[in-house]
C-alpha cells in the first residue's frame, strides 16, 4: 500500500515554447507522489504493476496541482501510430497520440525513456500530445498525428519533453538502417558504440520528421532520463513507473504565453 506524503507537491517541468496563452502544458518528473519503490514516488502509470491506490492517488494529486478543467484521456499505447480525437473518445482507447480543437480537453501520454512530444498551433486552436517512442517514430506516429491536426506544419510548434539521451539510447543496426531508409539525413541522428551497436539521438529523429513535414520551431529537448534520476527510465530501472506529459486549451485563445522555466 502508499504511505500518503500530504505535505508534497508533485514536481512539474513548464515547457519553454511560446505557446499561446490559452495553452496549458506540462510535464512531470517521478517526485512529490505517494508510489512506494519500485515505482516512487509520482508514477501515473496504471499498467506497470504499481498499487492501483496510489496511482489514483497520484493521479488526483495531477488533476489538483494542475487545476486540470477535466480528466486526461488516458491511452493505452502500443508504440504505434494511431492517432484519436480526445473529444470524442472515452474509455481508454489503444493509441500512440491524441488531439483535440475542443478547450478544456486533456490530451496526455505516458513516457519512461520514450519521447513525449507536444503540438500546439500558433493561434491556439488546436493541441496534441504524441507517444513517440523509435517504433512509434518508424511508425509514421508523428506524421499521422500532423495529419490528424489538419494545419500546415508552418503553422505549429511543437516541445519535446524528457525521453533517453543521445549518450544513453544504444541500439542495433537493424534500427538505425529502419531509420536510415526512411531518410538518409536520418544517419546523422546516429553515432558508432562498441560491439556493432550504434547510440541514437531519439530528439534529433523526431526533429528529421517534424522539418519533414514543414515544423520547424521545436523546443525543449534537453533532458536524458536514464542519467537524471528526477525521471523514471525503463532502460535504467526495468520495473519503474511513469511520467506524464499534459496539454490542453483554455477557453481564450489568440494571445502567446511567456516563455517558462522549470517549475
Amino acid at each position: 500500500m502508499f504511505k500518503p506524503l500530504l505535505d508534497f507537491e508533485p514536481e512539474l517541468i513548464v515547457p519553454d515554447w511560446p505557446a499561446p496563452a490559452c495553452v496549458r502544458a506540462y510535464s512531470t518528473t517521478r517526485r512529490g507522489g505517494v508510489s512506494a519503490p519500485p515505482y516512487g514516488e509520482f508514477n501515473l502509470a496504471a499498467h506497470v504493476g504499481d498499487d492501483v491506490h496510489g496511482v489514483r492517488e497520484n493521479r488526483a494529486r495531477l488533476a489538483a496541482r494542475l487545476d486540470l478543467p477535466a480528466p486526461p484521456l488516458w491511452l493505452d499505447q502500443v508504440h504505434g501510430a494511431r492517432v484519436v480525437d480526445a473529444a470524442a473518445t472515452d474509455a481508454t482507447p489503444q493509441a500512440d497520440a491524441a488531439y483535440t480543437s475542443a478547450p478544456r480537453t486533456v490530451c496526455a501520454v505516458l513516457t519512461a525513456d520514450c519521447l513525449p512530444l507536444l503540438l500546439c498551433d500558433r493561434a491556439g486552436t488546436r493541441v496534441a500530445a504524441v507517444h513517440a517512442g523509435w517504433r512509434g517514430l518508424a511508425a509514421g506516429v508523428i506524421e499521422a498525428t500532423l495529419r490528424a491536426m489538419q494545419m500546415p506544419g508552418s503553422e505549429l510548434l511543437a516541445w519535446m519533453g524528457p525521453a533517453i539521451g543521445p549518450r544513453a539510447f544504444e541500439v542495433g543496426g537493424e534500427m538505425r538502417e529502419l531509420f536510415v531508409r526512411h531518410d538518409a539525413h536520418a544517419a546523422r541522428a546516429f553515432q558508432p558504440a562498441p560491439g556493432q551497436k550504434w547510440l541514437a539521438d531519439i530528439y534529433q529523429l523526431a526533429r528529421l520528421r517534424l522539418a519533414a513535414c514543414g515544423v520547424h520551431a521545436v523546443y525543449g529537448a534537453r533532458w536524458c532520463t536514464v542519467s537524471d534520476a528526477r525521471f523514471y527510465s525503463y532502460r535504467r530501472d526495468g520495473v519503474t513507473g511513469r511520467m506524464a506529459t499534459v496539454i490542453w486549451m483554455e477557453g481564450v485563445r489568440g494571445v502567446r504565453q511567456p516563455s517558462a522555466g522549470e517549475a
